[in-house]
Formats: structure tokens, sequence, C-alpha cells
């Protein structure tokens, strides 16, 4: 077989999010946008709704309408797209929760589903969703009156501790929503690991449950193993891959693995990125291409059938760091060619 295998283990994506939900005396809910960050919304979900989480959020309507086929009724679905122009019938018709960021949004629900359930999402600084602090003044008693289900906001900087953002976003935060009885949500994974202070009543894990990080407590939850098609000898000054531009300095054993950047491995990892046969490293060589990755194999004594770009000795933080990139990055690009195997 010459496909690659996607293995996830959601035994341990269900274990990061009890895990999370016991940092907090609150509810904890679930983000499962870009399909489960590239390992199935339905898969995660379903896992997540059978260990008791009963809120989920993605990005967008449609793949609020999507989630809502594979839960079926119950779970609270929330949209962080809030309620855009045609967003409408989607929302009611797979009573979907919408987090309104604008003037225009608020009107539009309003309108359109005077008694459908939404909530609100605040500007606390991040300046990219949300409702600054002029149009919640504003909108802020006309909003209560429609009885909000959840206001929230986003921290721009929770991944790194002690950063002066934190406590200026908390603060912008408390001050929106002073006086309030409606239930809060700030923290993501990372203002989970910020505090009590940051949790409120809802906090809403997103990467962590993935096994990324800031988590770094997270147990691993994919490995990505690529089929050998290819192994050949090169001489030295033999040269491998498109452009000439890996050339050997020794005799060498060159594997070619089924997987490239068509499948989410971004051309970027070529310059430092290792694979693993076992605990070994294996350095890859010239450039990722489309379909295939070459290896440098001559320090294994075997040709093995396979070898492990994501596992127990580099997880996609690792794999990410090679690529100049973030492990959301490589998670959300996995490709829909990988043989998928859920243990």
């Amino acid at each position: 077989m010459s496909t690659a295998r996607l293995t996830i283990d959601i035994d341990s994506l269900v274990a990061n999010w009890r895990a999370l939900d016991a940092h907090t005396a609150c509810d904890t809910a679930a983000v499962v946008k870009a399909d489960g960050y590239g390992l199935g919304a339905g898969l995660v979900a379903k896992a997540l709704a059978k260990a008791g989480a009963r809120q989920f959020f993605v990005a967008v309507a449609e793949e609020g309408a999507a989630l809502r086929r594979m839960l079926g009724p119950g779970p609270v679905i929330c949209l962080f797209s809030g309620h855009m122009d045609g967003d409408t019938e989607l929302i009611r018709s797979h009573e979907l929760t919408p987090m309104l960021n604008s003037v225009d949004q608020m009107l539009r629900q309003v309108e359109a589903l005077p008694h459908h359930p939404f909530g609100v999402q605040l500007d606390t600084g991040m300046n990219r969703l949300g409702m600054e602090g002029g149009e919640w003044a504003a909108l802020r008693d006309l909003a209560l009156t429609q009885n909000p289900v959840l206001i929230m906001s986003h921290l721009a900087c929770a991944d790194e501790p002690d950063h002066p953002m934190n406590a200026f976003q908390l603060k912008t935060f408390r001050e929106m929503t002073d006086g309030l009885d409606t239930p809060l949500s700030l923290a993501a994974t990372g203002g989970i690991l910020l505090g009590a202070d940051y949790h409120f009543d809802l906090t809403r894990p997103g990467i962590g449950l993935y096994g990324g990080l800031p988590y770094t407590d997270a147990l691993p939850v994919v490995r990505l193993d690529l089929p050998i098609i290819q192994v050949r000898d090169i001489a030295p000054g033999e040269t491998v891959g498109y452009g000439n531009s890996w050339k050997a300095t020794r005799l060498s054993r060159i594997a070619t693995v089924s997987a490239g950047y068509a499948d989410g491995l971004i051309r970027a990892m070529g310059t430092t990125g290792v694979v693993y046969s076992g605990a070994t490293p294996c350095p890859i060589v010239g450039r990722v291409s489309m379909d295939l990755i070459t290896v440098d194999i001559t320090a294994l004594h075997d040709e093995p059938d396979a070898l492990t770009i994501l596992g127990p000795r580099q997880g996609v933080d690792d794999l990410a760091e090679a690529a100049g990139t973030i492990g959301y990055e490589i998670l959300t690009s996995l490709g829909a060619r990988y043989e998928r195997q859920v243990i």
C-alpha cells in the first residue's frame, strides 16, 4: 500500500478535554472548527459529547449546519462568525447560536430571528472580531433585552503567560461586562492555563484538545506514517529532487516516501525536517514535492516499510518548528488522501 496512514487516538483527545476541564470550576466547551482541526469534526464532537461536552464552537454557519447533522439535537453549536448575511435559514433550521460581532449583525438577528438564542462577542483589544467599546455601549441595553446566552471575548497573547496584553484584556472584559448576569467566556486553551481569573462561566479549549501547545501536558493525538515506495543508493556528488537542492557528500541510502505538500506536509520543512524509524531520526533531503518526500536513511541498519513524521518522537509543534510555522497549521493542513485509522 502506498497511501500514508493517519492514526487518530480519540481516547487521548477525550483525555485532554477532561484534563483541561479539570483545570476549572466552570463549564468546558470544545472548539471543533476547521473540520475538528483536520481530524474530522463529527468524530471529535461525538466523542467529546459522549464524554460530557455540551457546547461546541465552529467558525461559520455551514460548519455548524454540518456538525448539527452529525450530532443531532441537544448540544449547543456556536458560530464565531456571528450572523452573516445569508445565514438566517441555516441558523434557524439547524438550531445554531451565533456570536454577534457588530451592530449590523445584532440588527439582523433581532429582525430575522427575534426569539432565537444568540451570544455576543466583544473586542477587548485583539482587533479581529467583536464589538468595540463604543458599539457595545450603544447596543448593550438592546442586547440584554434579547437575553443573550453568552458574552465572550478572545485573548491575543494567552500562549505567553507573562505578556501584559493578558491582564489588559482581562481588565477590559470585566469593565465591559460589569454587573451582567449573562454567562461569560474569555479563555481558550491558553487562557485556561493562565488561571481561575480567566475562566469565568465557560472555557473554549481548541488546540490543547488535539495535542498542541501551549498545553504542554497534552497527550499526543495524531500519528502519521509514510510508506516507503523506493530506496536507492546515491554516490557522493549526486543530487536529489527538484532543483538539485541536495547533494550527497558520502555514499547515501535515499528513501522516497508517499506524501508531500498536497497532503499538508508543507515545502518549508524540507530544509530542516526529519522523520523517524523507531527512535532514529532520518533527515528529509531535497525539496518536498507534491506527492513525494526523499529521506536519508543511511543511518538505518534495515530498510523499514514506513517512516513516521508525526508520532511519539515528533509532535505537531516539533514538525511546525522545522517548517517555521505553528502546530495549528500542521493539523489543519492534513490532507484527505491519508488512510485514516481511529484507535
